[in-house]
């Protein structure tokens, strides 16, 4: 099949990869415009538009997918099937109905469950036990179209964002092929999806990082988990971000005595040692075992503590 391959992140170029090294032809990749990065402000390619130059893939990069010039480049490539994986536009009628086949997404969800842009973190904020990826036949709506074909995974206990996003785009390249086998023979099914049963989740702003420390245990070790790497979860010591990396539940009462008649409140540090920094959270106790402190490189709390000293009692907030 000729295939217009649609992308742009790291999630996007295990797909690629797979493609090109399959009996399909990859005829061009549209990738967004390169942009700004870093401190500097250097000038920089999208991931996806280095793998299709180390490839030596024709690459487009429209500011809108909607322009009326790129639609009609689009036509001139003739192209069997469009591939779209997390390429970040919407695309209008007109380019839906270039390909012969439809333009194909494949989604980092299970459909209609996470509809949006932020699939792979939430399955893990929000304790599911399973997540997967669904291949869609696209239509003009976000993530609507019929689906085609799904493969399920259980996460992991310690399963992290990143750890989730790393396993489910190696897991794309797998299914596009089969997906792609299937619409070439006519042997898929369309499924429509149920739209009263859609969930939609939006983009991930650095401020959901912040703990909230009357959330319970639980959820707070999930945001960690699922804001790993990025933007990762944070809190305040001493007027100093502090991001927290990895943490568990203690079973622990809900409030610890203090010992002179008081109760610990949300996010008091309740002890310090090598085995983590235990805090008060609103129901049970969080041991931070994982953190880095602003200007400081990412470390386990016993090395952080032989360098800093935490006063028990002391509260993670903003001064």
């Amino acid at each position: 099949m000729r295939i217009v391959f649609m992308g742009t992140p790291d999630f996007s170029v295990p797909v690629l990869e797979t493609l090109t090294g399959s009996c399909h032809q990859v005829v061009a990749v549209v990738t967004q415009p390169d942009k700004p990065k870093g401190r500097g402000k250097e000038i920089q390619m999208s991931p996806v538009k280095e793998t299709a130059l180390k490839h030596n893939i024709s690459v487009y990069q429209p500011l809108r997918a909607r322009e009326a010039s790129f639609i009609e480049e689009m036509r001139a490539l003739r192209p069997d099937v469009m591939v779209v994986i997390a390429f970040g536009q919407i695309l209008p009628k007109e380019l839906l109905s270039v390909p012969r086949y439809g333009c194909v997404n494949i989604h980092a969800s299970l459909l209609p469950k996470y509809r949006g842009a932020a699939p792979i973190q939430w399955a893990v904020i929000n304790g599911d036990k399973k997540t997967g990826l669904t291949t869609m036949l696209m239509d003009e709506g976000m993530d609507t179209g019929d689906m085609l074909e799904k493969r399920e995974i259980t996460l992991d206990e310690k399963e992290t964002g990143g750890s989730l996003f790393d396993r489910l785009s190696l897991l794309g390249g797998e299914l596009i092929l089969s997906t792609l086998d299937g619409l070439e023979k006519g042997t898929l099914v369309r499924t429509p999806q149920n739209h009263q049963e859609a969930t939609y989740v939006k983009k991930i702003p650095k401020s959901l990082g912040e703990v909230d420390w009357t959330m319970d245990g639980e959820a707070i070790e999930r945001l960690i988990r699922g804001l790993n790497p990025w933007p990762s979860a944070y809190t305040w010591l001493n007027g100093r971000m502090l991001k927290l990396w990895e943490a568990e539940v203690l079973p622990a009462e809900t409030r610890k005595n203090l010992g002179n008649g008081e109760e610990s409140i949300c996010g008091q540090i309740l002890s310090a040692t090598e085995a983590g920094l235990k805090v008060q959270t609103g129901n049970g106790i969080l041991n931070i075992t994982s953190l880095q402190l602003e200007g400081k490189k990412r470390m386990d709390t016993a090395a952080f503590l032989r360098g800093f000293t935490v006063q028990e009692g002391v509260c993670l907030e903003r001064s």
